[in-house]
């Protein structure tokens, strides 16, 4: 490999033996099934895919050329730090401050919530129209006028919050305190953020950093129940000797399929691997060529530099499509663990 990389960093041909993992908790084990190391695809989670467009890309593309000309200039809320990479080198993820997420939640939730009791009153109206004494139509009337108003209080969060996002975006758009957990290509290592550190955040302000090596973490798939008795998965990464976990929600949502959360998995540990070029999706088209790996594979491979810039409309949702019929239908269950190699697990 190239001195672009660190000694540490991630390939599976070359993961140490390990000392033999904690053993979990009856309770975690319950609820939590440990994922197969190693042997993976180039399959990516659809939620990763679909992050962004072809046309966003050009998009993008279109705004940068704006700003280099004098066209458009920034706003003052894009001049922030938001303390969120993704490119070649780095998977950084960092939230929205609080005062953000309020505003986002407020517009968002007030507009499903909208949607979702306009679509249904009617349905209900009509329902105790017919089952109740009395004309339909009249009752039909009667429902509308006396419960129509219950839609003016997700309506007015619609608002204001849409009213505030947009109209007030310098204000209501701020970064949080820092990034939450970070994977780093170049270096093979996986760092979480602590902002209690002891308490030394509130007296100095300094956060705290746990790093620790990739492959010293495995993935889980925690599974539980909803409140209408729906079985839902979620990802996690969790480090084998240290009270240690990362929700990887923000690479795939929580699912009632295990399916996305394979694909998840497959995608991390191949962004990971050097050996490997990175995903190719349009997030990291523009990264390709600083990829030492990644820029070696596409010379070999001819892969045109704007393989997905240059896409049309039509091409992308058939795209789309096939990768959602491919994640739906993985499966890695049966695969044999790698890191069982290098580990003695206890569960």
């Amino acid at each position: 490999m190239t001195a672009h990389y660190s000694p540490s960093a991630y390939q599976p041909a070359r993961i140490p033996d390990q000392p033999a993992a904690t053993k979990r908790s009856w309770l975690f084990r319950f609820g939590n099934s440990r994922l197969p190391w190693g042997h993976t695809e180039d399959i990516v989670p659809h939620s990763m895919l679909s992050h962004t467009s072809p046309a966003g890309l050009r998009d993008v593309e279109r705004y940068e050329h704006a700003l280099e000309t004098g066209e458009e200039q920034r706003e003052a809320y894009e001049l922030l730090d938001y303390h969120q990479v993704i490119d070649h080198e780095r998977y950084r993820h960092a939230s929205l401050s609080k005062r953000s997420l309020f505003w986002f939640y407020l517009w968002g939730g007030g507009r499903f919530v909208f949607w979702v009791m306009a679509l249904l009153s009617p349905v209900i109206w009509a329902w105790l129209s017919w089952v109740l004494d009395g004309e339909f139509t009249t009752n039909l009337w009667m429902f509308a006028k006396e419960t129509t108003w219950y839609l003016t209080v997700p309506l007015a969060c619609w608002a204001i919050g849409s009213l505030v996002v947009h109209k007030l975006t310098n204000w209501a758009v701020r970064p949080s305190k820092g990034p939450l957990w970070e994977f780093n290509r170049r270096t093979g290592m996986v760092t979480i953020f602590d902002y209690d550190n002891m308490g030394e955040y509130k007296r100095s302000g300094t956060i705290g950093e746990f790093t620790y090596p990739f492959y010293e973490f495995d993935a889980y798939i925690s599974s539980g129940p909803d409140r209408q008795g729906l079985i839902w998965h979620q990802l996690h990464l969790v480090h084998r000797y240290h009270d240690l976990s990362i929700n990887l929600f923000p690479i795939v949502p929580k699912d009632s399929s295990m399916s996305p959360h394979f694909a998840a998995w497959d995608f991390l540990q191949n962004y990971m691997d050097i050996g490997r070029p990175l995903p190719d999706i349009p997030l990291f088209e523009k990264h390709r060529a600083n990829d030492p790996t990644t820029a070696a594979h596409d010379r070999r491979t001819a892969r045109p530099e704007r393989y997905w810039r240059d896409m049309d409309d039509k091409t992308w949702e058939a795209q789309l499509m096939q990768n959602l019929g491919r994640v739906n239908a993985y499966d890695i269950t049966g695969r044999l663990n790698l890191m069982d190699r290098h580990v003695r697990y206890a569960d």
